[in-house]
């Protein structure tokens, strides 16, 4: 698979044949916090209460707009003819110690990451429900990781939600450890923290 240019422009990687791969912009947040709600409410249902999405959505999921401003987010943007380009999928990764959470989120850690020693994060998968297990996730994975052993780190850690889990493991991450966030409105949102090395290269 051709890897991406790291630029702040639409590229030429296809997911489907109206589907690119880009940076995320400031420009992008309203559509992104709206994928982000689709998403939870679309995806997540199965494995959390209405009351923990709610809660999650109030206090932890959303935009966080330092990984923008670091420019190591990536949106998948679904091209129309005739209604433009829609955003459709989200995700990226972090070389600062928040694990998880949006902007919202009160317990956020943005000192950054030493990479001789610290896992590069991966943060704030997201996909909309008409497009999911089409590829879109794997392929910004992929370009994450990409990045990450680029900027010169050799492990990833992640605070995964339980709908993503299955979907990580296939990917070569293992579980750490259960968690749980407390939540604005009294619940707890269990995740899972999950890590991954990267292979040494030959």
């Amino acid at each position: 698979m051709q890897k991406l240019e790291w630029l702040p422009k639409r590229t030429t990687a296809v997911v489907a044949t109206n589907i690119y791969i880009r940076k995320a912009t400031a420009a992008d947040v309203p559509q992104l916090r709206e994928v982000i709600e689709a998403s939870v409410r679309g995806l997540q249902a199965e494995d959390y209460s209405p009351a923990q999405i709610e809660g999650a959505l109030q206090s932890v999921y959303g935009v966080d707009s330092q990984l923008i401003a670091d420019g190591t987010y990536l949106v998948a943007e679904m091209l129309d003819s005739k209604k433009g380009a829609e955003i459709v999928g989200c995700g990226g990764w972090s070389r600062r110690k928040t694990l998880y959470g949006g902007d919202q989120y009160a317990a956020r850690r943005d000192s950054l990451l030493n990479p001789v020693h610290d896992a590069a994060k991966i943060r704030a998968f997201f996909v909309h429900p008409k497009l999911a297990r089409r590829g879109i996730g794997s392929l910004i994975l992929e370009e994450c990781e990409n990045a990450a052993r680029d900027a010169g780190f050799t492990r990833l850690e992640m605070g995964a939600t339980l709908s993503g889990v299955e979907f990580y493991k296939s990917k070569g991450y293992a579980v750490l450890e259960n968690l749980e966030v407390p939540l604005g409105n009294g619940e707890r949102l269990p995740i899972v923290r999950m890590a991954k090395r990267f292979a040494p290269e030959i």
